[in-house]
């Protein structure tokens, strides 16, 4: 299809990646361009594409910290009759759609599982006439390699397949060369966009709900139960005793946890899964408690909520500890490392949290990143 976007995005543990590309695909609807989201990750149930396609593919998953293995949508691990299968209905996808520009998310800087079906999409790509705009869509900070030959590979794959990668980040907060010491080596294909933040519907949103309440939340839910129960513990023992603490749990717990904490919580809380007016209660809340994944930290940011992050941490990933401790540096947020949570120093942080963040005092952060991501996009989709 000329003058047409597909976007590919695979989740595996929380919804933060689908989420984030989502929130570019709206903004690409709106400039009147077709694009189509496929996914590879589990079914989404706040999922906002604005009119988009979407196709699903037959989806996999994490079920720890350490996303190994993979799962299917059965929950058997995965095999090479599955990855066939994916490969076959994602080149069938891109046949169908014939895109004039092919966005990426992650890879090559990541999902290196998925080589099995990303590269020969992306042979596709470069095969079909008119051949397609490549294009990588990653977040500003990438999860510490330990060995130099996955850099490298990461280069190398970058070099050869893409034709530009937009970071979702701001460099004067942070490069990307910060996490990826070979950037400096696709200089002619980096874009920055800015940080992805959708404020045509965070201007949209209105009404009191969650006005003086501690909103305590942990994005898609999968890795966030330790600080849920932390945190109806920690009421008690801190001077926000009186208010209402709102726990929003993510899709990914499973529903007898839900029913668990909802059925240990004391009075005082309500406890519910994640809403889609998250924004709204983030700009009325006396205060935010939540994980440092990308895209709760922006929202958290733009509703310029009094905040505190306890930066997930588990297996090797470094991504979410980075990125809260740049912003504890300018004042933006009060930081709670994960290895010291329990509901006493919890207590002591809600206590200790600034009134708000102090972007008076702080370099601006560029949060444009869904409309500058849109825009760069849909220039190369004509």
């Amino acid at each position: 299809m000329s003058g047409s976007v597909m976007f590919y995005v695979q989740h595996l543990l929380g919804i933060g990646h689908v989420m984030r590309a989502a929130a570019i695909v709206r903004e690409i609807t709106r400039r009147g361009v077709p694009v189509t989201l496929v996914s590879g990750g589990e079914a989404v149930a706040m999922l906002d594409l604005n009119g988009a396609g979407f196709i699903q593919l037959p989806p996999a998953k994490a079920v720890d910290k350490t996303f190994k293995p993979l799962y299917d949508e059965e929950s058997r691990p995965i095999n090479d009759a599955w990855r066939e299968r994916r490969r076959r209905r994602l080149i069938e996808a891109f046949e169908n759609l014939r895109p004039s520009v092919l966005v990426i998310e992650l890879f090559p800087f990541g999902r290196r599982q998925f080589r099995f079906e990303l590269i020969p999409l992306l042979e596709a790509a470069k095969a079909a006439r008119p051949r397609p705009h490549i294009i990588s869509s990653v977040r500003d900070i990438l999860v510490e390699k330990k060995k130099r030959e996955r850099n490298l590979e990461m280069l190398e794959l970058a070099q050869a397949h893409f034709d530009a990668v937009m970071i979702h980040g701001d460099p004067d907060f942070i490069s990307f060369d910060a996490t990826f010491p070979l950037a400096r080596r696709l200089d002619g294909k980096l874009r920055y966009t800015g940080y992805v933040v959708d404020n045509a519907r965070a201007a949209a949103s209105g009404g009191t709900q969650g006005s003086g309440e501690v909103i305590v939340s942990t994005g898609g839910g999968g890795v966030g139960e330790e600080l849920l129960r932390a945190a109806l513990a920690a009421r008690p023992l801190c001077s926000l005793r009186d208010v209402t603490w709102r726990l929003l749990v993510g899709h990914n717990l499973p529903e007898e946890r839900l029913r668990a904490l909802i059925a240990e919580a004391p009075a005082g809380f309500i406890i519910e899964r994640a809403r889609a007016d998250f924004g709204t209660l983030l700009a009325n809340c006396r205060l935010s408690i939540s994980q440092g994944g990308y895209n709760t930290v922006m929202e958290v940011l733009a509703a310029n909520a009094p905040n505190i992050i306890v930066p997930y941490a588990g297996a090797e990933e470094s991504e979410q500890t980075l990125r809260a401790r740049l912003l504890e540096e300018r004042g933006l947020a009060r930081v709670l490392n994960e290895a010291a949570l329990s509901p006493a120093t919890l207590a002591a942080a809600v206590d200790s949290a600034p009134p708000s963040p102090t972007f008076s005092n702080a370099p601006l952060i560029d949060m444009n990143g869904a409309s500058v991501s849109a825009d760069f996009i849909v220039c190369r989709a004509k």
